[in-house]
């Protein structure tokens, strides 16, 4: 286990090393730079071009594209993520105050269509061509097709202004800031990004359990006589969650880097508003850190999912 584990962290390092170049080379190749967002429109036509110039080179974007990436990276192996280009506060302390929103909300919603869609797609494998099975897997494949914009607005118009029972936006009302004092502003943005989730999951789920239940050792099993309920809770189901923990695994980093547009529907204060508001004005060093970060625990959690899958299934062996 333990070699590994050494073994994929020495891949990480040159694989981020590599996929950061791509980032800052995707941003450059962006037209414009900060300095074009900065300045209002109507000011920008009556600044000279070298107070321009002089305003880029404060702050190092007349450098070369290597230069800039070998500064970045540098101070970012030491700590240093650099600060806002608009509002001048730390990259570092912006993290720290959006990140805490982001995942609560990404783990709410992985709870929610974990144990959802796993619960729903092993009876949907259990009542196989039955009509529970066509229900659940039309509701599925509509889960699929709606959009999460839509989805949220939706749910907004009629848990929000027709039933008035949740809050229409935002993190916490002022003074309510301990977790069950602002649980009713995390239903809503949780329910909805956890159940468009969940169709994924119950389908990859479904398919997982009928595949466990088509092998050999599960007909051994019930030639055996062992119960019809053991057969396939204990045999088949651990079997079929080898892959379904795969991709529940991937489904947080995914949640994180992926819940722009609830942040934005709900006005959520995380990663997700932060890094929108970046793009829009090229703020470099923002976008930087949110996609590093972002592919970062991507890349952690496939070695964690590796791990997952030797200890869930026997067969499987980390050489």
């Amino acid at each position: 286990m333990i070699p590994f584990i050494i073994r994929k962290v020495l891949v990480l390092i040159p694989m981020l090393f590599v996929i950061s170049f791509l980032i800052f080379l995707g941003i450059e190749l962006m037209p414009g730079d900060a300095v074009d967002f900065m300045i209002p429109p109507d000011a920008l036509a009556t600044i000279s071009q070298a107070e321009l110039d002089v305003l880029r080179a404060e702050l190092g974007l007349d450098d070369p594209f290597l230069a800039r990436y070998g500064n970045w990276i540098g101070q970012v192996m030491k700590g240093d993520f650099g600060y806002s280009l608009q509002s001048g506060v730390s990259v570092r302390d912006l993290l720290a105050q959006k990140l805490p929103a982001t995942i609560e909300l990404s783990l709410a919603a992985l709870v929610i269509s974990t144990l959802l869609g796993s619960l729903l797609g092993v009876v949907s494998a259990l009542n196989k061509g039955r009509l529970g099975d066509h229900v659940l897997t039309v509701a599925g494949m509509i889960g699929v097709a709606i959009p999460q914009f839509l989805f949220g607005l939706v749910m907004i118009v009629l848990f929000v202004f027709q039933m008035e029972l949740l809050p229409v936006g935002g993190r916490m009302t002022p003074g309510n800031e301990a977790f069950f004092q602002r649980l009713d502003h995390l239903i809503l943005p949780a329910i909805v990004l956890g159940l468009s989730m969940t169709a994924g999951v119950m389908r990859y789920s479904r398919a997982s359990m009928l595949d466990s239940l088509s092998k050999e050792y599960i007909r051994t099993a019930r030639s055996k006589g062992i119960p019809e309920w053991r057969v396939n809770l204990i045999h088949g189901l651990r079997v079929a969650m080898t892959p379904v923990a795969v991709l529940i695994g991937f489904r947080l980093p995914i949640l994180i880097g992926g819940s722009v547009v609830i942040e934005q529907v709900f006005q959520w204060p995380g990663v997700g508003q932060m890094f929108v508001a970046a793009v829009r004005s090229q703020n470099t060093p923002v976008i930087m850190m949110v996609a590093f970060f972002s592919v970062s625990i991507v890349l952690t959690a496939s070695i964690l999912v590796d791990i997952a899958t030797a200890l869930l299934d026997p067969r499987v062996k980390l050489s």
